[in-house]
């Protein structure tokens, strides 16, 4: 197997971490910061126009994010994404280099495959990023959704692609204080931890009112 730019070590793995110095913890953004384009075009869920905008920073080693994602992001996207009242945007925010990688197998899908392969990624969680091996479980993975081992061994050797995931994660960080995973900004109000359904409905009403 290749030697991957997304990963370090002596065997092409490591499980060293991505420490980032951010600025005291502000409880909310500017949207129009925030929003800017950044080193990775956003993948956007929902419609342009809608009245919120949600923000998740995340990472996809992260237990709590795959969490999130399993109980309460079939919620949000129901009820909210898909009748028009969210926006979402999921943004890379890599605790480890395992994490990168798998970020990097996401955006080397193709239009309209982000999404999908977060979420198998998300699903499938401990039969990859806890084993041994785990360069081999996200071939698996890969080919599974269509992908062959030659643009798998490109994806994770696309150096630019990795400097930008880094490059995501550095900008929460310094930009807008983002410290752990999952970190999310609704319409710019930081919000850390995973939110369950009742937390985010919570969070929503006032900004949807009867919406």
């Amino acid at each position: 197997m290749a030697a991957f730019i997304a990963f370090s070590g002596p065997d092409g793995f490591g499980a060293g971490k991505l420490s980032f110095i951010g600025r005291a913890e502000a409880q909310t953004v500017d949207m129009a910061k925030l929003m800017e384009p950044g080193p990775l075009p956003d993948q956007v869920l929902g419609k342009a126009d809608a009245p919120v905008t949600i923000v998740e920073y995340a990472s996809m080693t992260c237990s709590h994010c795959a969490h999130f994602h399993a109980t309460t992001y079939p919620v949000l996207k129901e009820k909210y994404i898909d009748t028009g009242k969210v926006k979402f945007i999921l943004r890379e925010f890599p605790l480890d280099i395992v994490a990168k990688a798998a970020f990097m197998l996401a955006r080397c899908g193709g239009e309209g495959k982000y999404y999908p392969m977060v979420d198998v990624l998300f699903d499938n969680q401990k039969s990859w990023a806890f084993t041994n091996n785990p360069a081999q479980a996200l071939l698996a993975i890969a080919k599974q959704s269509g992908m062959t081992e030659q643009q798998f061994n490109t994806c994770l050797s696309d150096a630019k692609l990795a400097e930008n995931v880094n490059a995501t994660a550095e900008r929460g960080a310094k930009d807008f204080g983002v410290d752990s995973t999952p970190t999310f900004f609704i319409n710019g109000k930081k919000v850390p931890g995973a939110m369950s359904p009742e937390e985010l409905d919570k969070e929503l009403a006032p900004l949807l009112g009867a919406n």
